[in-house]
């Protein structure tokens, strides 16, 4: 099963993610957030914004690679994948 793995800024939001990473079902990235919506209700409205798409802060990678399509978050999550889900940095 994938991993899903958040940075420890969002554990004071989700405490029931504390424990460490968890392991959902394989399907895309959106499949994979509502699975981690179902342990920890209220994340997708975090990581998403009103249209379904990564909001402009959060950034998401699959196995070291950053997902390129915020939008539809259709990149799929593979059976043995680390998909790991932070805030990004904006500004100069």
């Amino acid at each position: 099963m994938p991993t899903v793995e958040i940075t420890r800024h969002l554990h004071r939001f989700f405490p029931a993610l504390r424990e460490g990473p968890v392991e959902v079902e394989p399907g895309s990235v959106g499949e994979v957030l509502r699975a981690v919506d179902r342990l920890a209700p209220g994340f997708t409205d975090y990581v998403l914004d009103e249209r379904g798409a990564l909001r402009r802060h959060v950034a998401l990678s699959i196995d070291g690679r950053i997902v390129i399509d915020r939008a539809t978050l259709r990149d799929q999550v593979s059976e043995a994948s680390v998909v790991h889900v932070f805030q990004a940095l904006t500004g100069g």
